[in-house]
């Protein structure tokens, strides 16, 4: 999971948004209306190419996002119909958040509140939080359950805990593992070890992977470690949106195994888990591979994730909480 608040930095320039991007909005079209039962089934739409729109999906998945937001503004240019979802995502994979602010924020106030979810989450990382409370909301209540993450997340950074914990129980109890992952994660740091242990053995369930991290961090934290290991490793199996990054820290704090940790990280990182190569750089640095380590933490840091800026920060004798 990654945080969904920031300092108001973009950490890569990205171009003012053209007219097309501007216009494109009033071009994607809405799902269609349900057909009458009494008439025949609708003819399928013959697939377009969408040429640009592939090669940015192929940027985004060999992590190169600033490569991919190039090529998907020009997909999007060419009328790609796929093109707005991807390029949106490419802006928050590059760590591009003001443009993601400024091109999402377009498209929701003209009405495709499909995309509030990730408009809440760039608005969040440059500091706009009570307009991202506003359209992280907005989100939920158009059925993006997702959202409850983002906007539980954003709550607690405002100091809002026990708001915080309702909207991510309410999510939890409409099926959303993560949620319960996150309620979890929130319990335990308050040091609220019985109410993590209620949550976790309550949603606990094999067809949600992330609930399995759930309750194996919570099985760590009443010292039941043998069953906490074995969750971890069931959680791997299942592929839990964590799971080697958690079983890391938990061989790391309870097992002392650096060795087996290292490689669990270098798992995360290979199934791009939140916040992994900023892990494994903190890691390897910590281990005295300071150059291996700063190149994890260079790759965490452009896309966005702040642990890893910090730490680089840090490293060059900056102060991270400096603008």
């Amino acid at each position: 999971m990654t945080d969904a608040t920031a300092d108001t930095t973009t950490n890569a320039p990205v171009p003012d948004l053209t007219p097309a991007e501007v216009a494109v909005s009033a071009e994607i079209p809405d799902p269609a209306p349900a057909a009458s039962p009494a008439l025949p089934p609708p003819r399928l739409p013959q697939r377009v190419a969408e040429p640009l729109t592939a090669r940015g999906r192929e940027l985004l998945r060999r992590d190169l996002a600033l490569d991919a937001v190039e090529v998907l503004r020009q997909a999007v240019a060419a009328g790609e119909p796929s093109s707005p979802d991807v390029l949106a995502d490419a802006y928050l994979d590059s760590g591009s958040f003001h443009a993601a602010a400024e091109w999402l924020g377009l498209l929701v106030d003209r009405g495709y509140v499909r995309f509030a979810g990730r408009l809440g989450v760039a608005l969040a990382e440059i500091g706009e939080r009570d307009r991202a409370e506003e359209v992280l909301r907005t989100a939920l209540a158009n059925g993006e359950t997702a959202a409850a993450n983002d906007l539980g997340i954003l709550l607690r950074d405002m100091g809002r805990d026990a708001e915080a914990v309702q909207v991510l129980g309410r999510a939890a109890d409409q099926g959303d593992g993560q949620a319960a992952d996150n309620l979890v994660s929130f319990l335990l740091d308050a040091d609220e070890l019985a109410p993590a242990v209620d949550a976790a053995e309550r949603y606990y369930d094999t067809a949600r992977p992330d609930t399995v991290v759930a309750l194996a961090d919570a099985r760590s934290a009443a010292r039941r470690d043998e069953e906490a290991e074995e969750l971890y490793r069931l959680a791997d199996r299942l592929g839990a949106l964590r799971a080697h990054s958690a079983y890391a820290m938990f061989l790391v704090a309870t097992r002392a195994d650096r060795s087996h940790a290292e490689r669990e990280l270098r798992e995360a990182v290979r199934h791009r888990e939140p916040g992994a190569a900023a892990a494994l750089g903190l890691f390897l640095v910590e281990d005295g591979r300071v150059a291996e380590g700063r190149d994890h933490l260079v790759a965490g840091a452009s896309s966005g994730d702040r642990a890893a800026t910090a730490v680089l920060a840090e490293l060059d004798g900056e102060d991270p909480d400096d603008d």
